[in-house]
């Protein structure tokens, strides 16, 4: 064999060994790439759904083992925050809740007492005014009661079977007399018949008598307010409707927030929506439904209430 043969024989086994070596980092590469595609992946369906799963890496590599180890335990930690931080909110929610009651008892002592004294001066404003602002402090304290009972779930709502037409017409009824006073144009379309969802007849109440104060009051410069009762195979929905100044969009997912005011920079007015629209949607998700809003600036503003339909309909 001569040296030239040897030479080349050598160069092709060099090159075949070379081209081994070259595919096997590929494949490791590819493998490592598949392997942490598949942890990013697993990491954001986490992050997603917030649940508690762990990562499950199954190689041999060392390093790719090691790196799901570390990542379980970050998991670990952010668990253990998320049950502390929870733990913790619903404490904060309950001394909320005990401490608007203790304060109710003395306002409404200071009430009783102010209304004796009323009854004794009739004519006396400043009493009056007194009188009026701590209603007012007790009707907020009474608010806030309500919404600290609801974010801790210690509210006694009891599901069942309810007429939403019937409750409807009497949430309107309640309102009768102001709206005629401020000379509203009131459009009102409720079904004769009975619709029935699943829900709870004090809390609905609750929910349309807040929807419907706050336009009466927001949307006092439209004299309009209107209300739908609407339903589909499954969901009963119903509308509160006004022509006021409305929400700009930027703000609308920020009303049912607690205590969020929005302030007009045209006349320097507060429109705020207090506790109210917190209460309502806290209440509304808690019967299963939800409460969301639909509005045009100085057009139409809607609020809907959303309940699933009894499932007997």
């Amino acid at each position: 064999m001569s040296d030239q043969t040897i030479l080349f024989f050598l160069l092709a086994v060099i090159a075949a060994l070379l081209l081994i070596i070259l595919y096997q980092r590929f494949v490791f590469s590819k493998g490592i790439q598949t392997k942490l595609k598949e942890i990013s992946r697993k990491l954001e369906e986490i992050q997603k759904s917030g649940s508690d799963e762990k990562i499950m890496v199954f190689t041999d590599n060392p390093v790719l083992m090691e790196l799901g180890s570390q990542i379980n335990r970050l998991l670990l930690d952010r668990q253990k925050i998320k049950a502390e931080f929870k733990r913790g909110e619903i404490a904060s929610k309950k001394m909320l809740a005990n401490i608007s009651h203790d304060i109710k008892t003395p306002l409404t002592v200071i009430l009783g007492y102010l209304e004796i004294m009323r009854l004794a001066h009739d004519d006396d404003e400043m009493l009056k005014k007194v009188e009026a602002k701590a209603k007012q402090v007790l009707d907020l304290m009474n608010q806030f009661f309500t919404l600290a009972k609801l974010e801790a779930g210690d509210a006694n709502i009891n599901i069942s079977r309810i007429n939403i037409s019937e409750i409807c017409r009497e949430s309107v009824l309640g309102f009768y007399e102001i709206l005629v006073q401020k000379d509203f144009e009131v459009e009102i379309s409720i079904p004769d018949r009975a619709v029935y969802a699943r829900g709870e007849k004090n809390a609905l109440q609750r929910i349309l008598f807040n929807l419907l104060s706050n336009a009466v009051r927001y949307g006092s410069e439209g004299k309009y307010l209107g209300i739908f009762l609407r339903e589909d195979q499954n969901t009963v929905f119903i509308d509160i409707t006004d022509k006021g100044k409305g929400i700009e969009k930027e703000f609308a997912d920020r009303v049912f927030e607690r205590l969020y005011t929005m302030e007009d920079s045209r006349n320097r007015e507060i429109q705020g929506n207090g506790l109210g629209l917190t209460i309502a949607k806290n209440l509304a998700v808690q019967l299963g439904g939800d409460l969301y809003l639909d509005s045009t600036p100085n057009t139409r503003t809607t609020f809907t209430v959303r309940l699933k339909k009894n499932i007997s309909d």
